[in-house]
């Protein structure tokens, strides 16, 4: 049941890759939002593991990322100029994760501010090995930390309100 889970995570994380909003300057996906609510609901081991999971199933080829197949798919779309952000996402889903199994999911908001600028910090710095030094903060941040922070706001609110058997669940220890 719990590989399920993680293949459902997976099917999250590639569906909010996929799913474009409009937005200016650039459509907005929402998979800041789904690494944020798989962490903090999921906790440590099943947030890791997801992310795990979705880079490896990237890394084998299946377009599940962001502009798949269109920028190229497996390990040439991960060591390309968003895999930063990719890294991101794992690091930033260890510590929610970690942070709502020890001090439980009053303190993800906090933990998913925290993941956020992780995120953005792993994919600036990867990024800068791609565009100018001076263009990094415009193509890699501001067109998107507006959007990424009512993903965060969204994603901690359903994370606090989540009843506790289905985090329970989800965790699988109930």
């Amino acid at each position: 049941m719990f590989v399920a889970k993680i293949l459902v995570s997976v099917c999250l994380l590639t569906a909010s890759a996929k799913l474009a909003v409009p937005f200016w300057p650039v459509p907005m996906t929402m998979q800041v939002g789904a690494v944020l609510l798989i962490a903090g609901l999921g906790g440590l081991r099943f947030g890791t593991l997801s992310i795990l999971s979705y880079m490896a199933v990237g890394a084998a080829g299946l377009p599940v990322f962001s502009g798949t197949p269109e920028k190229g798919i497996g390990l040439a779309y991960i060591v390309g100029p968003t895999g930063g952000y990719l890294l991101g996402f794992f690091v930033a889903a260890a510590l929610v994760g970690w942070v709502t199994d020890h001090y439980g999911r009053a303190f993800s908001a906090l933990a998913m501010c925290i993941g956020l600028l992780c995120i953005y910090g792993f994919g600036l710095a990867w990024l800068a090995a791609f565009v100018p030094a001076h263009k990094v903060i415009a193509y890699g941040l501001a067109p998107f930390w507006m959007g990424d922070l009512f993903k965060l706001v969204l994603a901690a609110l359903v994370t606090f309100i989540m009843p506790a058997k289905v985090v329970a669940w989800i965790k699988g220890t109930h």
